[in-house]
């Protein structure tokens, strides 16, 4: 029998010997009569087996407890006995001794989980370290951008966006945020098309830096062609973002230049470019028209943006809280009209002598935070010039006000100290202001009347009567500023218009102070003119190879101008054209004549045109013929090929023709002097075919001097 064990399953010795006796009594018990022979009574040994039988109990109980009432349990827990006697040690769990058959359940230290167990839990599973790949700080800042530009037009709040973008930090990675918001925009309607504008034009310098928006900008040019691929119109839509960003200030008109650098010639990026130069921002009030293109995000009018403006200059001075009035111009949306603001509040501040510091802090403030840009305070400065004689009506001191503010506004900073260099010191002046103003008022009508009749000699004339050689560098500075706002036709006779002033009225030094003018001002006059920059770049070249500079000019222009100027670049690229292989034949038909016409097709008009006169034309004929080619820069041709035909055919009907053309002002002096100097050049080729071309050309020389087509100081040799 086996040893009994502690858990229940057998008892110990000694509870079995009372069980035993237990049973003894029990079994006696039934076979007595009601009275036993001692006279103990039937129940009294029911109750004393009854007494036994909890005994048991207990110790069974105990027994099972492993110890847990203590006594001899405790003792059973930790040792068994043999069938000799000896005490045996148990294993811990206390199953699966020598001899026996283990516990019911008996399980290996060793276990695993079936996966296919109806009451599998996973939980069971031991924990698994997987490793998670890495991001990068880009990848998890591209990551949120989606969600903050979802919400936003959810919300369409502007400063909640704001705050989001400055909470993910990472400044120098916001190109990416320029890019996405505008990408994600180009394929939906128009309300978020103009909520991502209002959105940039709001974080420009408070959030978004004008350097992350170029480089935004300059990554959808260069990603337009996969663009393209999902929004068919992407072109178009680019192209309209780009100009309305140049209308809102935040994007330099320059840049549309300057991003072509960056693109492939197969790219699409460069059409972009193109419509929106051409397209957008080159049509009449197109700033207002970009602002109402996806429907605008006020619907104002021009008189109810005005109406704003003039309220919350007026509860400024109230409060004379700066930071909110900073705020609601901002609000307004209308980077493009702050000259009004500028306009309106300086008439404040003269208005009401108390108001003007109050006014001068706010525009100064205006102007460090770059809420108002440089050419829209400086836009607004002049447009109060403009108005001075009136707002005097008014305001009696309003000059000597005005001339007050602008020396303070130049001596701290907030307004470009070239205005008051430009003349607006002088504006104040009564005399010299009214002098220039007639002046310039006189000029702007000449220039009209010019490329309207192409009439050089009456021009001439009329400066010569007007008596005001002080403002020859401001007629240069109209002249061509016109003319960059026009057709290739305009700017070319510009060119041969200032030729012909620099050899009969104009110094050099009215010349060189004329560009001077033009290149410090030419940061403002591009945000009229889109491509100024590379016009005037043009211009001075081709003032240089016309004569009309001497390539040290460009050099004294230079030391006046401030190093990183736009100017000065201009200047540069101007150096670079003029001093190109082939320059002057180059420059010479840079503006292609604004006819359409090839350099060959003109030449063989002009052949036929001569070759028909000296059969026998009209020379009145002739004269309409060469007035209706359209070219008056290529007139210098029809010299030339006059003089060799001359030569050729001894056909003295040949000078009677340029007579005439000179004359009647067809054929301008500088063209007559162009003519006789190719043909001077190229008098060796010509004595090989003619032999006493050189006699011919030397008696046509001295014909032209005596009817003044040249000025005396022609001469004859060959230039080298």
């Amino acid at each position: 029998m086996a040893s009994p064990r502690n858990d229940g399953g057998f008892l110990t010795q000694e509870q079995r010997e009372k069980l035993r006796i237990a049973v003894q009594n029990a079994e006696t018990l039934s076979l007595t009569s009601p009275r036993s022979p001692t006279g103990t009574t039937t129940s009294a040994l029911l109750q004393q087996y009854e007494l036994h039988q909890q005994q048991v109990r207990a110790a069974a109980a105990a027994a099972r407890g492993g110890g847990g009432g203590g006594g001899g349990g405790a003792g059973a827990r930790h040792a068994r006995r043999s069938h000799s006697g000896k005490a045996v040690k148990l294993k811990k769990d206390g199953a699966g001794g020598k001899g026996t058959w283990g516990r019911l359940i008996d399980a290996d230290t060793a276990t695993f989980l079936d996966r296919n167990d109806p009451n599998y839990d996973s939980d069971e599973e031991p924990y698994e370290l997987i490793e998670a790949p890495a991001t990068t700080p880009l990848e998890d800042y591209k990551k949120s951008l989606v969600t903050i530009i979802e919400e936003y037009f959810s919300t369409g709040d502007v400063k909640q966006t704001g705050s989001d973008l400055k909470e993910l930090g990472y400044d120098d990675f916001h190109r990416y945020f320029v890019k996405k918001l505008v990408s994600m925009a180009m394929d939906r309607h128009d309300k978020e098309k103009e909520m991502v504008s209002v959105l940039l034009s709001s974080l420009y310098g408070d959030g978004l830096s004008s350097t992350q928006i170029k480089l935004g900008f300059v990554m959808l040019l260069q990603a337009v062609d996969d663009l393209a691929v999902d929004i068919p119109d992407a072109v178009d839509v680019l192209a309209l973002f780009i100009a309305r960003a140049v209308v809102d200030d935040i994007l330099p008109p320059a840049f549309l230049n300057k991003a072509k650098g960056s693109l492939t010639e197969s790219s699409k990026g460069l059409q972009v470019l193109q419509i929106a130069a051409k397209s957008y921002l080159s049509a009449p009030h197109h700033a207002e028209l970009l602002e109402r293109r996806w429907g605008g995000s006020t619907h104002i009018t021009v008189e109810e943006v005005k109406r704003r403006i003039t309220d919350l200059l007026k509860e400024y001075i109230k409060n004379g809280d700066t930071a909110e009035a900073c705020r609601c111009i901002r609000e307004l949306a209308v980077p493009f009209f702050h000259h009004e603001v500028v306009k309106r509040a300086v008439t404040l501040g003269m208005e009401s002598p108390a108001a003007e510091t109050l006014i001068v802090k706010l525009l100064k403030e205006a102007s460090e935070e770059g809420l108002i840009s440089s050419s829209q305070m400086v836009k607004g400065f002049s447009r109060i010039v403009e108005s001075l004689d009136d707002l005097s009506l008014d305001i009696p001191s309003a000059k000597s006000q005005f001339q007050t503010l602008v020396s303070k506004a130049v001596s701290e900073g907030w307004l470009d100290s070239s205005y008051e260099s430009s003349g607006a010191n002088g504006s104040v002046q009564d005399d010299d202001h009214e002098k220039l103003r007639r002046y310039k008022k006189e000029a702007v009508s000449m220039i009209h009347e010019y490329f309207l009749s192409d009439d050089i000699p009456e021009l001439i004339r009329t400066l010569k009567e007007l008596g005001l050689p002080e403002y020859n560098p401001v007629f240069i500075k109209k002249l061509i500023t016109i003319a960059m706002d026009r057709k290739n036709r305009e700017k070319e006779m510009a060119s041969v218009l200032l030729s012909s002033l620099s050899m009969e009225l104009f110094s050099s030094e009215d010349i060189v102070k004329g560009y001077i003018m033009l290149l410090e001002s030419a940061e403002d006059t591009a945000l009229d003119i889109l491509d100024a920059s590379d016009e005037l770049g043009l211009f001075l070249a081709r003032a240089v190879i016309d004569d009309v500079l001497a390539p040290l000019n460009l050099d004294e222009i230079g030391s006046i101008l401030p190093p990183k100027c736009s100017g000065a670049e201009t200047l540069n690229m101007a150096r670079s054209l003029a001093s190109a292989r082939h320059a002057g034949e180059r420059l010479l038909r840079c503006w292609g004549g604004g006819t359409g016409w090839a350099v060959e097709d003109a030449k063989d008009k002009i052949t036929k045109l001569l070759e028909e006169y000296e059969s026998g034309g009209d020379v009145g004929e002739a004269c309409k013929c060469i007035r209706e080619m359209g070219m008056p820069f290529f007139n210098h041709e029809v010299v030339k090929k006059a003089l060799v035909m001359a030569m050729e055919k001894k056909k003295e009907c040949m000078l009677a023709l340029l007579h005439e053309c000179f004359g009647e002002g067809i054929i301008t002096i500088n063209q007559m002097t162009k003519g006789f100097s190719r043909v001077r050049d190229g008098l060796d080729d010509l004595a090989l075919d003619i032999p006493d071309a050189r006699e011919k050309f030397l008696s046509y020389v001295e014909h032209g001097k005596k009817n003044g087509w040249l000025v005396p100081s022609f001469g004859v040799a060959a230039s080298t």
